[in-house]
């Protein structure tokens, strides 16, 4: 682990909805990582740099479609001059520069950039929101809920570190078509005020954006894991093969082995088997 990079472990039990609290179904783990150094060197105001500062959080998730395990979101900020539109090649020459939209990339690609990413990102967090989470608020809003607490720990983190006064603003780089409701009051807390946070929904922003790639590549490759590890319990699902998809090699082996704890049981797939 490099000098100054210090680690990042939540465990979200509750969260607070719009002035409500609500008590989730199982807790949500977020773990992550920021090089204070790095952060401190990319961003901090000088005196001969007044302007604005813009930090781009890209955020993405995987695993929205499956039957079965974790839908799992990340966020990453990269080095200033790595960050922008893929197009532009702002990372040619640097240890990402293969780096795309995960899904158009090979398993190998990814296993390589992985480790990359968490090595030279300048933070990044992954939340792994659990099944029982997703039957409990629907699978859209246990995204959304990802993206929120995501962006809410880097949020905090970066404040801590930063000294982010009123100069620097946070573009929040989010991929699909709606961003996340941050709880600005919170964020506040942090000293960071709600006119400074530029939230940007991007459909197919993985392609588009490196910090949301860099997302994308974290979030993919940390649910595989999580696939790998149930497939070496459950062995007769076929898990590393159909990752949770609604395959029909996934199918038969529900119908011959029955639904697992793991299974998503607000899923119409899964809710007729256990319905019949």
């Amino acid at each position: 682990m490099p000098k100054h990079t210090v680690q990042t472990e939540r465990v979200i039990e509750q969260v607070d909805i719009k002035g409500q609290y609500i008590q989730l179904a199982a807790p949500i783990q977020l773990s992550g990582q920021i090089n204070i150094a790095e952060l401190i060197a990319q961003y901090s105001l000088s005196l001969e740099n007044l302007q604005p500062t813009a930090i781009q959080i890209g955020v993405d998730e995987a695993g929205r479609g499956p039957l079965l395990g974790s839908v799992t979101v990340a966020a990453a900020i990269l080095p200033a001059a790595w960050s922008g539109l893929i197009e532009n090649e702002p990372l040619k020459n640097t240890p990402l520069s293969i780096l795309t939209d995960s899904k158009q990339l090979s398993e190998k690609k990814r296993d390589i950039l992985y480790p990359l990413v968490q090595q030279h990102a300048v933070a990044h967090i992954v939340a792994d929101i659990p099944p029982a989470v997703i039957d409990q608020v629907n699978i859209l809003q246990a995204t959304m809920l990802g993206m929120r607490l995501c962006t809410e720990v880097l949020l905090a983190v970066v404040a801590k570190h930063l000294n982010t006064g009123d100069k620097t603003l946070f573009e929040i780089l989010i991929d699909g078509n709606r961003c996340p409701d941050l709880d600005y009051v919170s964020i506040a807390k942090y000293g960071i005020q709600e006119p400074a946070i530029d939230c940007q929904a991007w459909v197919k922003g993985d392609g588009r954006h490196t910090s949301i790639a860099a997302a994308s590549i974290l979030a993919k490759v940390s649910r595989d894991k999580t696939m790998y590890a149930l497939d070496a319990e459950h062995p007769e699902y076929g898990i590393a093969k159909h990752k949770g998809y609604p395959t029909r090699a996934h199918m038969e082996a529900i119908a011959a082995h029955g639904v697992l704890a793991a299974h998503r049981r607000s899923f119409a797939p899964v809710r007729k088997v256990l319905e019949s």
